[in-house]
């Protein structure tokens, strides 16, 4: 878990003095709110908190929240985040990135900051589209859609932001949904994570992407497509009827009907946060066919970069006299002379 003292708190200490600009309905506000909620659930201490974010409709999110905030620049947050975390290790930084932000011009920043495993919590945005710049179709939008970049319908197959963060050996994995109740749980979770903890969240659109998720995160009559699971329970759905087993055949996921309640008679799995070999299949499941998996579906520590950064420089430090001056002047020197 973070080390950081607790402290008690409302949702009211995290709300800035800001105008919240967001368009009305945009699923960003109950992102908001639920990260306003978790806080004080955590006991986070606003003087010891840093926001960070890059460009994008995700990216005002510092301005929201009543502590510590870098807006930064496209892609980037993610090298920011390690420079703060590297200064400061007994930061508590939350990084808040989007779908094009983390996915597409800062890809190459969001894996390097998962596989060094850096101690924070990534929440990326994801709603499909490019929001900010007006709706061209960014790395996960669905081939066929429509947007003023691509009037025809986009034929870019789309990536799967999770199957890419297990992909680069991140630690922890989860995904939820902006008007979820479940969403501050899944933060908790993530920030109970020692290490880098990225969380995806589906995120409602209203003017360019409009409901793109209602098949399984309507606010009401989507809940039998939703596979939320918890560590040590069996991954059933659609109130117990259905489950998830494992096809000896083929090694593959399948979905089986639960009979009277007896989801082992069926085969249902139990859900092992630690197994990334399923955690890969959980991702990977197509939605239509399977539920939409969400919840934690990887959780795995293990030593974070910035502990490994600073156990070093102790090392290399250790019986040497630390002189700057001396360092620099050190071998062979030369005095030019005009």
């Amino acid at each position: 878990m973070n080390e950081m003292t607790k402290i008690e708190t409302t949702l009211k200490d995290w709300e800035s003095d800001q105008e919240v600009r967001w368009c009305p309905g945009c699923g960003d506000y109950a992102i908001l709110k639920a990260v306003q909620r978790t806080l004080p659930q955590i006991g986070a201490d606003p003087a010891n908190t840093v926001f960070v974010s890059g460009i994008g409709c995700s990216s005002r999110f510092p301005y929201y929240i009543e502590s510590y905030g870098f807006h930064t620049i496209h892609g980037r947050a993610p090298a920011f985040a390690t420079g703060i975390k590297l200064a400061n290790p007994e930061l508590d930084v939350w990084l808040v990135t989007g779908d094009g932000d983390g996915m597409s011009i800062g890809g190459n920043h969001t894996m390097h900051l998962l596989r060094r495993n850096l101690n924070c919590q990534i929440m990326l945005f994801n709603n499909e589209i490019y929001g900010l710049t007006k709706g061209q179709y960014s790395p996960t939008s669905r081939v066929g859609t429509t947007s003023p970049s691509t009037p025809m319908g986009s034929v870019d197959r789309p990536l799967s932001p999770c199957a890419f963060a297990l992909g680069v050996n991140a630690r922890f994995v989860a995904r939820a949904f902006d008007v979820s109740k479940n969403l501050p749980e899944v933060l908790k979770a993530a920030h109970a994570h020692k290490g880098a903890a990225f969380v995806e969240i589906f995120q409602n659109c209203i003017v360019y992407n409009k409901d793109v998720f209602n098949d399984f995160a309507a606010p009401k009559g989507a809940e039998d497509q939703q596979l939320w699971l918890e560590d040590g329970q069996p991954m059933v759905f659609a109130k117990g009827a259905r489950g998830i087993a494992l096809d000896l055949d083929t090694l593959s996921l399948k979905v089986v009907d639960v009979v009277d309640g007896d989801w082992q008679g069926a085969g249902v799995l139990v859900h092992n946060v630690t197994n990334r070999a399923i955690a890969h299949m959980l991702v990977e499941m197509p939605f239509g066919p399977f539920p939409m998996a969400l919840g934690v579906l990887y959780d795995d520590p293990r030593p974070t970069f910035e502990e490994s950064v600073l156990e070093q420089n102790a090392r290399a430090a250790e019986g040497k006299e630390l002189d700057l001056a001396r360092l620099l002047a050190k071998g062979q020197t030369w005095t030019v002379e005009g």
